[in-house]
């Protein structure tokens, strides 16, 4: 499966941004797709994934509440929409898609990747 992630800019603390993880070669149905940030000098981080069936997992501690993930099936795409930015969000942001049996926050669980967008926050 091939990811497309988009929907990335230079936006101002509090404002909001939506960004999509398209699919092609294959729906995702089936697949976890997850999305990661990797902020400058930093590691890949876990953000928050889902399941086709809709199941979500934790976010990740400091998006709690701001950031949402969601699905469309018939589009085949992984949207996660961030509101209330701040400067510390300032990452490039990936999506990450494998056929997990169980939600996995560790890259190297994730075969198949997006290009990543740049999400720039300023203050």
């Amino acid at each position: 499966v091939q990811l497309q992630a988009s929907g990335g800019g230079l936006v101002q603390a509090g404002d909001s941004l939506r960004l999509s993880c398209a699919a092609s070669g294959r729906t995702f149905s089936g697949y976890v797709v997850a999305w990661f940030r990797q902020a400058p000098g930093k590691g890949r981080e876990f953000v928050v994934a889902i399941r086709w069936s809709g199941a979500i997992t934790d976010y990740e501690d400091s998006v709690k509440g701001r950031f949402t993930i969601s699905r469309d099936n018939a589009k085949n795409i992984v949207y996660l929409q961030m509101n209330s930015l701040k400067p510390e969000d300032t990452a490039v942001y990936y999506c990450a898609a494998d056929r997990l049996a169980r939600f996995r926050a560790d890259v190297s669980e994730y075969a198949y990747w997006g290009q990543g967008t740049q999400v720039t926050v300023s203050s």
